[in-house]
């Protein structure tokens, strides 16, 4: 049986120093917006500090549950049909800017597509183990392309295409660390290339924020605004950055300065240093989940972490990439840091499944 050991320590402080930074910089990036509101006590903060407790409370419970807990065919079975259910129930819920992601339950918001992460990663964990040696038949890809289809086409029809392309792209990861042949990911990518341009041309707002990202400063107040607003945002903080709260892209400048463009906000208040270190905070939480998933005692564990671990760095280039206009929009939060209870509070479940992982080696 595998020895006991304590949790990993550095990845604990680390997933508290970006949830610490994510409190200061959502406080900050919606101060002007909370003041417009007329509101004594920023709300943003509030709900994103209760979001933040939550969270906290989760993983603890998490981190002492034996993550071979998953490795049962009905619990995984369970967690996949559970989040394609609410999948489909969400398409049928009130749209909010024209789109069907959330359920609002008594004021409080929940967003099942936050919740396929914590479905697709145990459930391609559990098929690489049991078939470790086989990663290129039928067996292991024929499964793991229907679930992660079905998530990420469900997820398309509310529609949200940036957290589509991230389960395919963690689902693509862990196969390819588990030994997928280089014919099937050619093939994938052969096959996904295409698909992918067909959704985007074939979506007239996807499609203008394409040529926006190809071309931004074509229409500087128009459609190329949010693009243009970002990079402001970076090069005005410089290397040091204009001092936390005292960023002037917040003030009706940057569109979603607290959700979806929070790093530009941090580039502008904290500089290039701070920019840089958050980036590096997220690169200790990609090496102490792999060191955690190397020293898993089997390859459940291994991939469990591994998967988790990669899943939520991809999420945090994506969502950097576009706040320094790398990428064209995409909608997805910066792990941690963007305001969104949803988010938040399943990327400290996430951690939690990781500090269990780390605890046996």
């Amino acid at each position: 049986m595998a020895k006991k050991l304590a949790y990993d320590r550095v990845l604990f402080t680390t997933v508290m120093l970006l949830v610490g930074l994510g409190l200061v910089m959502v406080y900050s990036a919606s101060a002007a917006v909370a003041r417009g509101r007329g509101a004594a006590v920023n709300p943003f903060l509030v709900r994103q500090a209760a979001a933040a407790v939550l969270g906290f409370v989760v993983m603890a419970v998490v981190m002492h549950i034996d993550y071979r807990k998953l490795r049962d065919r009905r619990v995984v079975y369970a967690l996949v049909a559970g989040v394609l259910f609410l999948l489909v129930a969400v398409l049928f819920s009130p749209q909010l800017n024209a789109t069907r992601r959330w359920f609002f339950i008594a004021g409080i918001s929940v967003q099942p597509s936050e919740l396929s992460k914590l479905a697709l990663v145990p459930f391609l964990a559990f098929f690489i183990d049991r078939r470790k040696d086989a990663v290129n038949t039928r067996e292991v890809l024929l499964p793991a392309a229907i679930v992660t289809g079905l998530l990420a086409g469900l997820i398309l029809l509310q529609p949200d295409l940036g957290t589509a392309v991230l389960l395919a792209l963690t689902a693509g990861t862990m196969l390819f660390l588990a030994g997928l042949s280089w014919r099937f990911v050619v093939a994938a990518a052969a096959t996904a290339l295409p698909v992918l341009y067909l959704l985007v041309i074939s979506v007239p707002y996807r499609r203008a924020r394409l040529f926006t990202f190809l071309e931004p400063e074509r229409d500087p107040l128009g459609a190329g605004f949010q693009a243009m607003q970002s990079l402001i945002a970076v090069g005005s903080g410089g290397l040091f950055g204009l001092g936390p709260g005292n960023s002037l892209q917040k003030l009706y400048f940057l569109p979603h300065p607290e959700s979806d463009f929070i790093y530009a906000i941090v580039a502008e208040e904290l500089g290039m240093i701070g920019a840089l270190a958050v980036v590096a905070l997220f690169g200790v939480v990609l090496w102490r989940g792999l060191r955690a998933g190397w020293r898993s005692p089997d390859p459940f564990g291994r991939y469990l972490a591994w998967g988790f671990s990669s899943m939520l760095v991809m999420q945090a280039l994506i969502n950097i990439s576009v706040a320094i206009a790398l990428l064209p929009t995409k909608g997805i939060p910066l792990p941690f840091l963007s305001y969104g209870g949803s988010s938040l509070v399943v990327t400290m479940v996430i951690c939690g499944v990781l500090l269990n992982v780390s605890q046996n080696g």
